[in-house]
């Protein structure tokens, strides 16, 4: 079975096309240019074999000595003028307008094709009434020479074509390439907040059914999307008004608890509805990051931003005994703002500051930075905690994943709400332990761009004078 496109990366419509038509312009180009040298060269052979035929008759016809008019070699061979000879009835050569060519007498009458001193000539003999013989030659490169001229001139324009005909195709084929090409990437622009159907009015009729099966396919994606998404709504809903009341209860209880019982259990009770309340903030806040529009993207003062989320935390920070602190970088020229939806951003610095409160040992320091490089400004929360195993790196960002044995209490949301929101301001989380000594740092940075070599000696430093002085602990 001949397959029409070939496998493997040269697997193309575009190169199908051109491995296809191209080669069969060229052998109808080929094909054209034999006719076309066949017919001209019988249509040329035929009528120059009249000519000779009834200049032969008419010296035949002559009675008396026929005196030949002398024929120059160059126009015999060139232009293809007739040569004539008279042949006694013994077989000598009595006449003959080209002494030069040396033709022997042809054995019959009629037309032949002879080689004679290295040169191909066409002939016509016939017998006079007086039993002489008369010889017509003309040179056989001039027949085939003329049969190419002509020929060449009626393909002449096919020759012009074919070349522009190819670039056509080859401009066609990519214009159809790119066509299907956009195809697959309005697909690939798809994703879970915004799936739309494909545009069908310019689909060719060969894939608009694979358009349509991806049409179908990206609205099951959309309603599935939907029902995941309302199905985390409404389960978190529904929880907060329970837990809410079972939290409520709890303080009720603990004023009525006697002194000495039951303490410990009543810490984990109390410890385990704290953390379901966290859960249930945590997927109301992925519901709507999921179900909402998208916020309008304004300039955020991420100085600004970086100290409202700092401020917003320093209760959880003072409850675990944490120095947590902000640095500005010296450098920056002026104040650096990102254009992005202002809730973004604050969702993004309050996971990630969050995060390094709670797996931060008591007494730790959590310091967050802001500074600036040529790609643009980045901010960095570095910890002293734990940090992260290396082969679990890549996966924390997973939703309800949390590190085996970790202690500290949390969902395993926070820094998939980190990533999708800062994915939504083009940016990027990038985490990687310490070197200097156990600690994370988590690294918010244009999209795409390589963390910047900043030493950790210096982030290991407790507090600085010039962090002091920036210190909201």
């Amino acid at each position: 079975m001949i397959h029409i496109l070939s496998s493997g990366p040269m697997c193309s419509l575009r190169r199908a096309l051109l491995r296809w038509l191209i080669p069969m312009f060229l052998l109808v180009g080929g094909a054209s240019a034999g006719l076309s040298y066949w017919t001209y060269s019988r249509m040329v052979g035929s009528f120059m074999d009249e000519q000779m035929e009834q200049l032969g008759q008419s010296i035949a016809l002559q009675e008396e000595h026929i005196a030949l008019r002398p024929a120059d070699h160059q126009r015999v061979h060139n232009w293809g003028v007739y040569v004539a000879q008279v042949w006694t009835p013994q077989g000598q050569l009595d006449a003959t307008s080209l002494p030069s060519a040396t033709v022997p007498l042809s054995a019959s009458e009629g037309f032949d094709d002879v080689v004679a001193g290295g040169r191909r000539w066409r002939v016509y003999t016939i017998a006079s009434p007086t039993g002489k013989h008369v010889q017509v030659l003309q040179s056989g490169d001039f027949r085939r020479k003329l049969a190419v001229e002509r020929a060449g001139a009626a393909l002449a324009p096919i020759m012009v074509l074919l070349p522009l005909a190819i670039l056509l195709l080859w401009g066609l084929a990519a214009k159809l390439s790119r066509e299907v090409r956009s195809i697959a990437e309005q697909v690939a622009k798809q994703d879970e907040f915004s799936i739309a159907e494909l545009p069908t009015h310019r689909v060719p009729s060969e894939i608009a059914g694979m358009v349509g099966a991806v049409n179908e396919l990206l609205r099951r994606l959309r309603d599935a999307f939907a029902a995941r998404r309302r199905f985390v709504q409404d389960a978190a809903h529904e929880l907060r008004t329970p837990i809410t009341a079972v939290a409520l209860q709890l303080e009720n209880v603990r004023r009525e608890l006697p002194p000495g019982a039951c303490h410990q259990s009543f810490a984990q009770l109390e410890a385990g509805v704290s953390r379901a309340q966290r859960l249930v903030d945590q997927l109301l806040k992925l519901s709507r990051q999921d179900g909402l529009a998208p916020e309008p993207v304004v300039p955020v003062d991420l100085q600004a931003q970086v100290h409202q989320s700092v401020d917003g935390l320093i209760a959880l920070a003072d409850q675990r005994g944490i120095d947590l602190g902000v640095e500005i970088d010296a450098s920056l020229a002026s104040v650096p703002t990102l254009r992005c939806a202002a809730a973004d951003v604050r969702s993004v610095l309050d996971n990630l500051i969050e995060n390094a409160l709670r797996y931060t040992p008591e007494g730790g320091v959590v310091d967050v930075r802001l500074a600036g490089t040529a790609a643009g400004p980045v901010i960095e929360v570095v910890d002293t905690g734990p940090g992260i195993p290396q082969d679990q790196l890549a996966r924390v960002f997973d939703r309800f994943f949390r590190v085996p044995g970790t202690s500290a209490r949390g969902s395993g949301l926070g820094l998939s709400i980190a990533r999708s929101a800062a994915q939504r301001c083009g940016l990027e989380v990038v985490l990687r332990n310490r070197s200097d000594r156990s600690g994370l740092i988590a690294r918010l940075q244009p999209a795409a761009q390589a963390p910047a070599g900043r030493s950790d000696a210096v982030a290991a430093q407790p507090s600085s004078p010039a962090k002091k002085a920036l210190s909201v602990t």
